[in-house]
């Protein structure tokens, strides 16, 4: 339950994606002068370094950020929150999803982390003093801060997947926080692999949230015998405009994968 460790995938396609468009929707929000909340369930650590040997062992960001960098202008929240992390750390320098937000987001808006791996933690309290990080079960930990105040606001949803009882577990979780949280902008990701596990998982959401949106994006194997080749976002409440950012940014995918 504890052994993934997201360094030897920072930076991949599913990377990009999914903070792709999380950077767009907290850009999104933020434009309106109210405050809002923002929490995840399994949020790893807050910065990783592309030139580690995690990193470079796998040859996924290589195949990830290092190719789709090109694809989006320099004004695009994405992009402004690679570059001041950058700025900060150095090229090889990339934020995970806490850091993304906290670039981000302003300073009345609040920010709650979960996260179980110890190590990870502790990277994230280093990186992100005086955010509320706590090491406890994400689901559990998400379910005790809802609703939060303010009740505007966004949640991330990202397991590692290792465990093969969150597509059963995932479900019933949003049910749940839906109830608590009818306002909440509620955001699921998950890897799209061999054999489509996320399917049952997807159709079951679709039946609880008719008016939710599930955008997918397929890419290249980051290497041979590699067994994501896409990767998937849920989400209940999307902002204005969702669909045609990821109608934009699946057009990215698009092109990649028609590269010979």
């Amino acid at each position: 339950m504890l052994s993934y460790q997201h360094s030897y995938h920072a930076g991949n396609m599913a990377d990009v994606h999914k903070h792709a468009m999380l950077a767009w929707m907290l850009d999104y929000m933020t434009a309106k002068p109210k405050p809002l909340s923002y929490m995840e369930t399994h949020a790893g650590r807050a910065l990783y370094d592309l030139s580690g040997p995690e990193a470079l062992k796998t040859g996924e960001a290589a195949r990830g950020i290092a190719l789709a960098d090109r694809w989006f202008p320099a004004d695009h929240p994405y992009m402004r929150a690679l570059r001041a992390t950058r700025d900060r750390h150095g090229p090889q320098a990339y934020p995970g999803s806490p850091q993304i937000a906290m670039d981000l987001l302003r300073f009345e808006d609040s920010i709650a982390l979960s996260e179980l791996h110890p190590a990870e933690v502790e990277a994230l309290r280093a990186a992100l003093p005086g955010v509320t990080v706590s090491q406890t079960d994400g689901y559990a930990g998400a379910l005790s801060r809802c609703p939060p105040d303010p009740r505007r606001g966004l949640l991330l949803c990202d397991p590692s997947w290792e465990i093969k009882s969150d597509y059963e577990t995932v479900p019933d979780f949003m049910a749940k926080l839906h109830r608590k949280w009818a306002v909440g902008v509620l955001v699921l990701w998950f890897p799209v692999l061999e054999g489509a596990p996320h399917r049952p998982m997807v159709r079951q959401l679709h039946r609880q949230f008719p008016d939710a949106i599930s955008h997918t994006v397929a890419f290249p194997p980051a290497r041979p015998g590699h067994g994501m080749t896409g990767s998937g976002l849920f989400v209940v409440n999307p902002p204005y405009g969702f669909v045609d950012q990821a109608n934009w940014l699946s057009d990215k995918f698009a092109t990649l994968c028609a590269q010979p």
